[in-house]
């Protein structure tokens, strides 16, 4: 099974070529346009010069069953349509693109040409996380802050709290009949953002702090009397009357606990398989992005 990876930067690097380079039956392909990155990625991968391009043509020419995109967002939308043309199974880092019609084209194109698109939710697959989709969610409450980090508006919403916007769509028990955005944005830097979430006997709230004294992902699901708390994607901690805490084990991979090692295997077994994977729902989170953003700029422009 060839497979290529495009783009080599730290996201690649550090969570998903790990991965990658220990699938049984794989043969990983790199490319990027960066002479030196390739060369160093390559070595310490010890994959010989004939899987390693460096261009994306040349890397199409390898008649590839999957890829992987890793490239910086603003490449994703000529990347990832020249994939689908060429009848290849994508993934995707999340976002899709920062314009919701680059993300519609995209997906609109895989669904004609009847090519798997996926987008790298990873926190759908990330084992704390995945567990609170069988624990009571009368109440969700995410929180993913950083520190000193104000960014502008698009851009932090699609490639930041678009994470936050995935896992509350993910967990959320119900249709979403109500969607509400507060928002601090100061010299066209946005502070921080709350999204409220509300259905027929759920509410979920989305909060990013970009301005928090700490960097940290917190996430509660709580109903019937219950709690279960997510510290950083490692630490479970379960709430009736006494408090019962879970610890990742000191030998599980990072990959594994943020689940992004569960999420490449999935799609490799669907190619393998020949299931074709739809990109539509991850599109909903997209959309529901986009509504974020404009809310925003609204606010920001009446105040």
């Amino acid at each position: 099974m060839k497979v290529g990876c495009i783009g080599l930067g730290d996201i690649a690097q550090k969570a998903y070529l790990p991965v990658l380079a220990v699938q049984p039956g794989v043969e990983l392909h790199l490319q990027t346009r960066t002479p030196a990155t390739l060369a160093r990625v390559g070595d310490g991968l010890h994959l010989p010069v004939t899987q390693r391009h460096a261009d994306l043509s040349e890397l199409l020419a390898q008649d590839l069953d999957a890829a992987f995109v890793h490239a910086a967002t603003v490449a994703h939308p000529e990347i990832v349509t020249r994939l689908l043309e060429a009848g290849v199974p994508t993934f995707v880092d999340k976002p899709l693109a920062y314009e919701l019609a680059d993300s519609e084209r995209m997906v609109r194109l895989a669904e004609e040409r009847n090519v798997g698109l996926t987008v790298g939710f990873n926190r759908r697959y990330a084992p704390g996380y995945a567990q609170c989709a069988d624990h009571p969610r009368e109440l969700i409450l995410m929180q993913k802050n950083r520190i000193g980090l104000p960014e502008e508006t698009r851009t932090m919403i699609l490639d930041d709290f678009i994470h936050v916007v995935d896992t509350l769509r993910f967990l959320v028990p119900g249709q979403i009949d109500d969607v509400t955005v507060r928002a601090r944005a100061e010299n066209g830097l946005l502070h921080h953002v709350v999204l409220q979430l509300a259905g027929d006997g759920f509410t979920a709230l989305g909060v990013m702090n970009r301005l928090s004294g700490s960097a940290e992902e917190i996430l509660e699901v709580s109903g019937q009397d219950t709690k279960r708390q997510v510290l950083n994607l490692a630490e479970v901690i379960d709430h009736k009357g006494q408090p019962t805490v879970r610890r990742r084990g000191d030998w599980v991979p990072v990959a594994r606990q943020r689940g992004i090692e569960q999420g490449v295997v999935a799609f490799l077994d669907a190619v393998r398989a020949g299931k074709v994977l739809s990109a539509r729902d991850a599109l909903a989170t997209h959309e529901l992005c986009e509504q974020v953003v404009r809310a925003v700029q609204e606010q920001s422009a009446a105040a």
